[in-house]
């Protein structure tokens, strides 16, 4: 993201909070921009040391409270596989969201498809299975590292 679009971010999550009633922290906005402001996916321990730059002392729980708020708020997506975090490049209010992350340079690029491809979706009823969201990961490399 670029500064502009990080704004518009913000802005947008702001307005988000404002019009759910969730309150907006300090450490959550501080969090969500840290995250925004990365080229790359951030691990949690990486935020919380950029946000004791931001603030005082803060703890582990208060990096990890925020980064859950802002998943719960669809702001943010966890990498599973990196165990790190980018923001949603999309409108926040996606059940699912695939991932094609380079093994080479660890750029992330989120894309969409709206539905669970079909053979998952009778497999989930076979199953008895209620799924609640869902995340793709494909590892490779970008067309920059190709």
């Amino acid at each position: 993201m670029n500064k502009t679009e990080q704004k518009e971010f913000i802005k947008a999550a702001t307005r988000h909070c404002a019009q759910e009633g969730q309150r907006l922290t300090e450490p959550r906005l501080h969090v969500l921009g840290i995250i925004a402001a990365q080229t790359k996916p951030i691990g949690a321990y990486d935020i919380l040391d950029k946000l004791a730059s931001l603030m005082e002392k803060p703890k582990p729980p208060t990096a990890y409270r925020a980064i859950d708020f802002w998943i719960e708020q669809g702001f943010i997506h966890r990498i599973e596989s990196l165990n790190a975090y980018v923001p949603c490049g999309s409108d926040h209010r996606h059940e699912g969201s695939q991932f094609m992350i380079c093994d080479q340079c660890g750029t992330v690029i989120e894309t969409h498809l709206c539905d669970l491809p079909q053979p998952l979706v009778d497999k989930t009823k076979a199953a008895h299975f209620e799924m609640r969201r869902w995340n793709v990961e494909l590892h490779g490399m970008c067309e920059r590292c190709q």
